[in-house]
Parts: structure tokens; sequence; C-alpha cells
């Protein structure tokens, strides 16, 4: 095994689809983004914790977090920043829009062609699509081994890395020589929290394009006094990614319709703790069968 390492942290900004409300959804069966917060996928917090565990056991070692979306999505890269990776890329392209996870997983593959890592590490899944496609099809295309259902990183035997798996049925222990791909389960230890000295340290970290947008003496002066505030920013060309392969172009998906189901409580019964609310619940729920 080597002495250290080079690590890649797949992830994505997605909407809170967990605290979804009937203003979620357009008219037109999309989904209103503006309705809903974007937040650090939650299964790519625990993807970036089995890179930091990797990083602490293997000291010299870099993790840098990548991600592909617009310009706000270089959010989750200072997050990472702020927990421990070094550095991050952020994918951003008129380009990407539109890409289902064939596309997405052919322009990250290109990226990750550059960058040249060791290890890969990425969440099962996004809450926005849950189709827990975009990992492994990254690692098909890299012609890559990959390991699904990541726990726990046991451990080193050799050349290759112990890890543990998170079955339906139970667990498994699997060996795995690099490069290597592996997508990891909510059920891994979530992700430590943010460093206060890594938050003085990379808050003002910025993108190209962030770094347009809100130019001032002070900020330019301090990101070429401190070339670790400057988040990478790639666009198609950068990569050298094919057009056809991207986008809606290089999307077979096609969504056919989608609907917006919204629950709300047609009944709804107020009880105190007294005894005879809880007796009369009881009797009720009996006698229309709900119970019993």
């Amino acid at each position: 095994m080597k002495k250290t390492l080079k690590i890649v942290v797949l992830a994505k900004q997605v909407p809170d689809t967990r605290n979804v409300g009937k203003d979620a959804m357009k008219a037109d069966g999309t989904v209103n983004r503006a309705a809903l917060p974007a937040i650090f996928n939650p299964e790519d917090l625990n993807a970036l914790e089995q890179a930091l565990v990797l990083k602490d056991r293997f000291p010299g070692s870099e993790v840098t977090l990548l991600t592909m979306g617009p310009g706000r999505a270089a959010e989750i890269i200072r997050e990472a920043m702020f927990r421990g990776a070094d550095g991050g890329v952020l994918l951003s392209d008129r380009k990407f829009a539109g890409s289902d996870t064939l596309a997405t997983s052919y322009a990250l593959s290109r990226a990750i062609l550059k960058l040249n890592p060791d290890i890969i590490v990425a969440g099962r899944q996004a809450i926005d699509g849950d189709t827990a496609q975009v990992g492994p099809q990254v690692a098909e295309k890299l012609g890559w081994p990959q390991i699904t259902y990541v726990e726990e990183i046991v451990g080193t035997e050799g050349d290759e890395l112990i890890i543990k798996r998170r079955l339906e049925q139970g667990v498994e222990t699997v060996a795995c020589p690099l490069p290597l791909l592996m997508t990891v389960n909510a059920s891994a230890p979530e992700c430590r929290p943010r460093h206060a000295k890594r938050v003085m340290k990379y808050k003002y970290a910025k993108t190209a394009s962030e770094a347009q947008s809100a130019s001032t003496d002070y900020d330019d002066t301090l990101r070429k006094e401190r070339p670790y505030l400057n988040i990478t920013e790639w666009s198609v060309a950068d990569v050298d990614a094919d057009d056809a392969q991207l986008g809606l172009a290089g999307s077979p998906t096609k969504v056919k319709k989608i609907e917006n189901v919204v629950f709300a409580a047609k009944e709804a019964k107020r009880l105190t703790a007294a005894d005879s609310d809880i007796d009369g619940l009881m009797k009720e729920l009996i006698a229309s069968h709900t119970l019993g």
C-alpha cells in the first residue's frame, strides 16, 4: 500500500427533498428548487468521512471533492474543506445541464482522468434521484473495481484495502487493491463536524466565477497571497469531453411524468393525558376494527 494516497470524493448539492411541501413542484412537473434549500447530499457526507479516515491513516494523503453543478455548488466544496478536505473541483458549464446519470458519470469520469486519484469515494445515492447509479457507472467508465454499500474501512493487508459492506441480511468483509471506487451507505459513521480553524482559513475560498462576481481589492489580494483559497473550476473544454455525451443530448433517460403527492390529514382529534380520553380512543379504534 502506498504511504500517501490521492483521494477524490464525488459529492452533489441537492434540494432538500426530506422537507417537501405543497410548493415543491412547479405546474409543469419539475422541481421548484427555489422552494427547497440546497444541501450537501447526506450520504456524500458519509463518503467524505471515509475519505478523511483514510487521510488520517495515511498522513500526507490528499482529499479532493469533485462536484458537478451550477456556481452555487461550490458551497459544498467549502463545507468539505471546513471538515478536512484539502480542496475541490467544480465542474460547471451550461453543456452539463439536463444530464442524467449516464451523462453525469461520463463528465465526472473525464475530470477524474485529469485528477488521476488512487481512490474514489462516493455516497451510495443522492436524495433527489435515489438511483444509486452514478458511482458504479463512473467505475465502469474508468475500468476500475468497485465496492458498494461500504460501511467501514477496516484496515489494510499488503496492497489491499479491507472493507466492510452492509447488506440486507448482514455484513460482508472484502479486500480490494487500488485503484478502487467505493460507494458509502448512510449506516457508515457520520461526517466529523466543521473545525473552527479550518472555517477561518477557508471561508474566503472561491471559484473563479464567484471571485469575478464578488471582486474587491481585499479579496483579490487575499487569493493572490493565499493560493489555497482558489477553488478549481473546470468547463467541458477543460476535461476534453465530447459534447454529444453531455446534457440532454447524452441522456437517454427521459422523464415521462412526475406527480406531486402531498399527504394531508383529513381528520384530527386532540387528546389530553387523562385516562378517560385514552380509554375512549381505544374503544373507538376497536369499534372501527383499526385495532383488534
